[in-house]
């Protein structure tokens, strides 16, 4: 137990550990199994530790309406599908998107070491958080992990009005020899400009967004963040087109079509829902596997060695600043903005669960 200081007016710095359990005793008291809370934490500590806020211990109040009001399905029944070994299709049943993607993880993981490549589809989760911890999760296990994830249309798409796509992620994680010092390589990636986070920031402090990142209700393009209703994709068409190719790779290709029904009348075509695909990749399949992280290595640490541009704090490699804050924050504590830590304060009330920054209980 640690006692952490009363909330102050700026962020409260919390140790992760605290986090993770406060964060899984909140879940278990908001329905789900004791296990899948602590995955569920687990997944929010990881994003919130790497400095992804937005992915971070922030989401532990949504989840807990998602489960109450029964959008989330605490008592699920996962169904692994498959036809061949190297690919498979995982129902979530509406579980949590940490439990279900963690499950698929583990399955593509399992099936590539047999197959040296797989993919599993996850159809009908709810929420799936940050995609980078999936795709580290299985190059932890010295694979290279790949996912795509598709959601609820919420961002422009190139010459259409309103909302008409997801702003759906891409992840990439690739390991690397822990020899070589360098941190593995993580592309965790949305198809938007902006995060819809970063435009209620700025409607909140009145600040301009960026132009071409924000849209009107009805699509026009506008920096005014009290207007700004849509993230605008990334590239334009490039981004916009990302994530309809997302779509088919994923909700298409388990038959869980999320973007033609939203876009129907049918009335379920809106309830909230998301798919996935996840893809291990055994680099022992293709050649040596401890060779092949060397070069990895070797890759990184070239790009190390480039010239930085003028102005430039240097050259870095994706996931490589994300993963020295997380090393910080696990050293030093997770800053918890007011917000949050009072919602999370009043959940805890709510649910009877007693704090570990209270100074009272074990």
């Amino acid at each position: 137990m640690t006692d952490t200081p009363a909330p102050k007016p700026g962020k409260t710095l919390v140790p992760a550990e605290d986090l993770r359990a406060f964060s899984a005793r909140l879940l278990e008291k908001g329905g789900l199994a004791a296990a899948d809370a602590r995955t569920t934490a687990d997944v929010f500590v990881w994003a919130a530790l790497r400095g992804v806020d937005s992915h971070g211990i922030a989401r532990v109040p949504a989840y807990l309406d998602l489960l109450a009001k029964g959008v989330a399905n605490a008592r699920y029944q996962i169904r692994v599908e498959s036809t061949t070994p190297a690919a498979a299709v995982l129902d979530a049943d509406r579980a949590p998107g940490p439990v279900a993607l963690s499950a698929a993880a583990r399955e593509a993981v399992n099936r590539a070491r047999t197959s040296g490549i797989a993919a599993v589809g996850v159809r009908r989760t709810v929420h799936t958080g940050a995609i980078g911890y999936y795709v580290s999760q299985i190059a932890d296990q010295g694979l290279v992990g790949i996912g795509f994830v598709a959601g609820m249309p919420n961002m422009g798409y190139t010459g259409a009005k309103g909302a008409a796509v997801a702003t759906s992620p891409l992840a990439i994680a690739v390991p690397t020899d822990p020899s070589s010092g360098h941190a593995p390589l993580l592309l965790d990636m949305a198809t938007a400009t902006i995060a819809l986070g970063r435009i209620r920031q700025a409607k909140a402090s009145g600040t301009p967004l960026p132009e071409g990142a924000a849209a009107t209700e009805d699509g026009t393009p506008t920096t005014d963040p009290a207007a700004a209703v849509l993230p605008l994709p990334l590239g334009g068409a490039k981004g916009s087109g990302m994530s309809l190719a997302f779509e088919l790779l994923t909700s298409v290709l388990v038959g869980a079509p999320i973007f033609s029904s939203f876009h129907s009348d049918d009335p379920q075509g809106r309830k909230h829902r998301q798919n996935a695909l996840l893809i291990a990749v055994d680099p022992a399949a293709f050649g040596d596997a401890d060779a092949f992280g060397a070069a990895v290595g070797a890759t990184l640490g070239t790009l190390k060695g480039l010239p930085a541009a003028d102005g430039a704090e240097g050259v870095f490699y994706p996931g490589e600043r994300s993963a020295a804050v997380a090393a910080q924050r696990a050293a030093d504590g997770i800053p918890v903005a007011p917000k949050v830590w009072r919602e999370l304060n009043e959940k805890a009330e709510q649910l009877g669960v007693t704090p570990p920054w209270s100074g009272a209980g074990g």
